[in-house]
């Protein structure tokens, strides 16, 4: 089985064309997802015990959490220190289930991919990329984003030029999307033939 690192900075088109490896046959761990679910199980008490007031009806706010964080190395690797070990936890067992199932390739689909060292647990690496012009207005458009805010993810970020040079693949995103799609898809069919990995 072949193991695809997929990351791209914020805004880029990463869950875009995540969700378009899936359609084209390989499963896709979510990591962004399991952080989600995390936040809203009893489990999150763990993160509003280190972070009083950020939980809301049974779950973590993102935003206030996100509020206390950014910006502060220490609270984001108090969390990180919470939240890591889960995330690892789930994506281990989507691998061995993948493995399992027979599928060719699997991704893992992670924002911070290079940032956390998990480069070092996948086969290849896809970088999703935009232009800078196109990724802050994506971002500017979501509900809730300023522009201090978005800066503030993007300064936790690697930059997406260093990502690009240490990527195996670059799936740009400006374009439309049958274009992204078929690059997507190139990306498969260029690495079909590898060996890949047993567990």
């Amino acid at each position: 089985m072949i193991l695809i690192g997929l990351t791209g900075s914020i805004a880029m088109g990463k869950s875009t064309v995540a969700a378009m490896f899936a359609e084209l046959g390989a499963p896709v761990f979510d990591a962004d997802r399991v952080v989600h679910a995390f936040y809203a199980s009893p489990r999150a008490s763990l993160v509003e015990a280190e972070f009083p007031g950020v939980t809301v009806e049974g779950a973590i706010d993102r935003r206030r959490l996100a509020d206390l964080v950014l910006g502060d190395a220490g609270a984001m690797r108090r969390l990180e220190a919470i939240v890591h070990p889960i995330v690892e936890s789930d994506r281990q067992s989507f691998v061995r289930a993948a493995w399992s199932a027979g599928a060719r390739h699997a991704v893992i689909d992670s924002p911070l991919l290079f940032e956390t060292g998990a480069t070092r647990g996948v086969d290849i690496v896809v970088v999703v990329s935009a232009s800078a012009a196109v990724q802050k207005a994506r971002a500017l458009a979501r509900p809730g984003m300023t522009l201090e805010r978005f800066e503030s993810i993007l300064a936790r970020q690697m930059p997406d030029r260093d990502k690009r040079r240490q990527a195996h693949f670059v799936v740009q995103t400006d374009g439309a999307l049958d274009a992204t799609r078929a690059q997507a898809r190139d990306v498969l069919r260029s690495t079909a033939g590898m060996t890949g990995r047993r567990l």
